[in-house]
């Protein structure tokens, strides 16, 4: 009898110790994973960095967001020159949805142009620094020529299509008239329909965007004179001014996605690797596009 209640004993400690185990390392991944389930005034934060090529991370996060009781606004932090048409408008669109049923704030960091600037816009509010460059409200498309390097070469590119305008911006020949009309009119379209989603997210008349719709950057400052920015200020700043407009009282508490897994893959296309696969594909993969060429400004 002894050794049985002895075995139970030690069978009930292990028990207990796993379930103490259990819920601690439950308790710990909530907490690195900044994951809250707990009731309380929270600002979900996304951040949009760099190219803006893929839209559907950002595009799961907001709504989330959107459909979390315990998150009262949401705060866009934008770092980004810019990058695809589609991508741009997706993340638009579903800034202009989550903002009717949240109040929604766009934090334009050191850059925020292009595409960058037409997902701010979607935003009932935007707060820039007075350096932040942005605006750029502008379409680029553009095609390398390699004729000149393939005759010195002797490569010669041989192209069999089914239509007159399939391998339009192919780099082994010339560009004909009627192709580069035919593009001229494709941006114009898209430049008109970033022109038009500016003036309605901004509340701005059509005219006075088309007016400043040819591409110029502007500085913070000056974008709050043209409108196209409601204050100066640093990301506390934007915070404290959601937590206004969420109706939080006290200090909010700032909610981040939970962090991707990083795979293999993950670890090798890093640093100059994945820098150079970038370059090498980005005029192949995303050859329309809201983009701003950053200059070398310094202070």
């Amino acid at each position: 009898m002894k050794r049985k209640g002895l075995v139970f004993g030690l069978i009930g400690l292990f028990i207990f110790f796993g379930i103490l185990l259990g819920s601690i390392a439950w308790v710990s991944s909530i907490k690195s994973r900044k994951t809250i389930i707990s009731i309380g005034n929270k600002i979900g934060v996304v951040e949009i960095r760099g190219l803006i090529a893929d839209s559907k991370p950002i595009l799961k996060v907001l709504d989330e967001y959107k459909k979390n009781s315990s998150i009262k606004g949401i705060l866009l932090r934008i770092e980004s020159p810019g990058g695809g048409v589609g991508p741009s408008q997706e993340i638009y669109r579903e800034v202009v949805r989550v903002g009717k049923r949240k109040p929604v704030l766009a934090s334009l960091g050191g850059i925020a142009a292009s595409g960058g600037y037409y997902i701010a816009s979607g935003a009932k509010k935007i707060i820039a620094n007075p350096g932040t460059l942005t605006g750029s409200i502008g379409v680029i498309i553009n095609f390398g020529n390699f004729t000149e390097l393939f005759k010195k070469i002797g490569y010669k590119p041989i192209t069999i299509k089914s239509g007159k305008f399939k391998d339009i911006g192919n780099p082994g020949r010339e560009m004909k008239p009627e192709e580069k009309e035919y593009l001229e009119k494709l941006v114009k379209n898209v430049h008109e329909q970033f022109v038009r989603d500016v003036a309605k997210g901004r509340k701005l008349p059509l005219e006075k965007v088309q007016k400043i719709a040819d591409g110029r950057v502007f500085t913070g400052q000056q974008a709050r004179e043209l409108g196209l920015v409601d204050d100066l200020g640093n990301f506390q700043d934007a915070v404290n001014e959601l937590a206004r407009m969420a109706g939080i009282k006290g200090e909010p508490k700032l909610v981040y996605p939970t962090p991707k897994r990083r795979g293999l893959l993950d670890v090798l296309f890093e640093g100059e690797i994945k820098k150079w696969f970038e370059e090498q594909f980005e005029g192949n993969l995303m050859p329309l596009r809201y983009e701003f060429v950053l200059p070398d400004v310094k202070q």
